[in-house]
């Protein structure tokens, strides 16, 4: 008789004496002292049927076993503590010298059985991440002893992840059986994983050994072959979708830190016709805020610190906002119609807010934590992820272009801008304070700016040249959607963000983003006005 099958006889022995006993907890004991008491396969033996049977004393038997707190003595098992020998049948307290009694030895073998039992005893746990965690642990330690209680969980079991899980330890195991008809059910309940794991496992069956004519396929049943092929493609297309899926939501996320960052710029250049190179500072001023508010939650309210990104959009906005209304009332009002000197200008004021940025805060980048509610994030397909944090920013990015477009249709100072970027002498002639409409307007601007700072500071470091990686991309989205045009920057900046993380994939960074600079050249020699051009009598002369 062979070990393995020795092996099995006396776990077929313990389960049946588990099965038959279980009701009660003295009845449990004897079966794991004729095991536990035994030799090393009679031990591992036990360990698993420990982790089988599901019992409440299980786990703790398991702990003092790892912890060496279990010996034999006399043939019976017996517990070590404060210096006792405690029987684990009786319960009885023996005064016997702990010398006499011979300890259980550990090896990494009994410790894998044992992480592996305790694992199949936290399958029926019904806390979800105790569930998930043993399941995981299975993924490489279980044996074909614990199938039966595998598949229990796998039935009852409501959660997604854990169910994955607990599928490729099941399949994995049929998959090793003798019996064609459960390998053939393996391979077809796979086709509903999701895991590139899963994947290379069934790859594996349809790989030959040997060389020449003495080839023979991993697999010898062609129907479990085919059935593997079927779940390949179907792990396939389902991997696929779920990287376009998360490629999309990433350029969407992309567009929306765009289009926060070009959305004040649309105004302002639209408005005034001001090339503000300082533009993308005015997100480190927002950035920076919020970094500030951060400190003084953790500072005063550590109660409340997961709501200092609400606290700090009032605060991002202003400050940008302030910090606009100073650059426009102090050095632009004086450069109206001189885009060249502007340009300079508002290069050299971008230098001065980044070393004063240093200065304040040091050159070093900071790094702000985001809230429990924005932490995590939804998990997809062939390991992908959706981000919390950034599908906050998108449906933020979507609130502040929902203020943005109600004031500009349905505010007096949304028609004053409207006018003025239409035709700004015609503007002036009937009434409208052109002056004070450029100071509201550069101040809205910048504060829009400010707030994509804010968003911008949950997914990168905060440092003074943050907003220098922004400014280029945020020109170009308002000259592609059409100067001034919120609908023009919304699908500019969008587009750019989806297009971008398409080439990314395809070509790399660099070359992605020399490919859309060159598509935004070709666009602009064709149509000059952007995707959407002024309308009115001015614009179209």
């Amino acid at each position: 008789m062979s070990a393995m099958t020795r092996r099995y006889l006396l776990l077929a022995a313990v389960l049946w004496a588990l099965l038959a006993l279980a009701p009660a907890r003295a009845a449990l004991e004897p079966a794991l002292v004729q095991g536990l008491a035994g030799d090393f396969q009679a031990r591992i033996a036990a360990i698993e049927a420990l982790g089988v049977s599901g019992a409440g004393e299980a786990g703790p038997l398991l702990d003092a076993l790892e912890a060496g707190r279990l010996a034999v003595r006399d043939g019976r098992v017996v517990l070590v503590e404060d210096g006792r020998l405690r029987d684990l049948v009786d319960d009885a307290v023996r005064d016997a010298e702990v010398a006499s009694a011979t300890r259980i030895t550990v090896n990494n073998r009994v410790r894998r059985a044992i992480a592996t039992a305790r694992a199949a005893l936290a399958l029926a746990s019904p806390d979800r991440v105790q569930r998930l965690t043993a399941a995981n642990t299975l993924r490489e330690n279980a044996s074909e002893v614990l199938l039966p209680v595998i598949e229990t969980a796998l039935a009852r079991e409501d959660d997604d992840a854990v169910r994955e899980a607990l599928l490729y330890v099941s399949a994995k195991l049929n998959l090793a059986s003798p019996d064609p008809a459960l390998r053939l059910k393996a391979a077809q309940a796979l086709a509903a994983s999701s895991d590139g794991a899963v994947k290379n496992m069934l790859a594996t069956l349809l790989e030959k050994r040997g060389e020449g004519a003495a080839q023979t396929w991993v697999e010898p049943d062609a129907e479990v072959r085919a059935a593997a092929e079927a779940s390949i493609r179907a792990i396939d297309r389902r991997i696929a979708t779920a990287q376009m899926v998360a490629t999309v939501f990433s350029g969407l996320s992309l567009g929306s830190i765009l289009l926060l960052a070009a959305l004040g710029l649309a105004i302002t250049y639209g408005v005034m016709g001001i090339i503000n190179m300082a533009h993308g500072e005015l997100l480190m001023i927002g950035a920076y805020a919020t970094f500030v508010v951060q400190g003084v939650f953790r500072s005063h309210f550590p109660q409340y610190l997961d709501f200092y990104v609400l606290a700090a959009i009032p605060a991002a906005f202003f400050a940008a906002a302030i910090v606009g209304i100073v650059m426009e009332r102090l050095v632009l009002r004086h450069l109206y119609g001189r885009p060249l000197e502007s340009l300079l200008a508002t290069w050299g004021l971008s230098l001065v807010l980044i070393q004063a940025a240093r200065v304040s805060f040091g050159p070093q980048n900071l790094e702000l934590a985001n809230p429990s509610w924005m932490s995590g994030g939804i998990e997809l397909a062939g390991g992908g992820v959706l981000p919390y944090n950034r599908i906050v920013i998108l449906g933020f990015a979507a609130f502040v272009l929902l203020l943005i477009w109600l004031m500009m249709q349905k505010t007096r100072l949304g028609m004053f801008v409207r006018a003025v970027t239409q035709n700004r002498p015609m503007a002036g002639c009937v009434g409208v304070p052109t002056a004070r409409v450029d100071t509201l307007a550069f101040a809205i601007g910048s504060g829009v700016a400010g707030l994509g700072g804010l968003a911008l500071s949950q997914i990168a470091n905060v440092g003074p040249a943050m907003g220098q990686g922004y400014i280029v991309d945020a020109f170009m989205v308002v000259v592609l959607g059409g100067v001034g045009q919120l609908a023009g920057a919304v699908w500019a900046a969008l587009g750019l963000g989806i297009v971008a993380k398409f080439l990314e994939g395809w070509a790399g960074a660099v070359i992605a983003k020399i490919l859309v600079l060159v598509f935004i050249i070709a666009f602009i020699q064709k149509r000059p006005q952007g995707i959407f051009a002024l309308k009115g009598r001015f614009a179209d002369s």
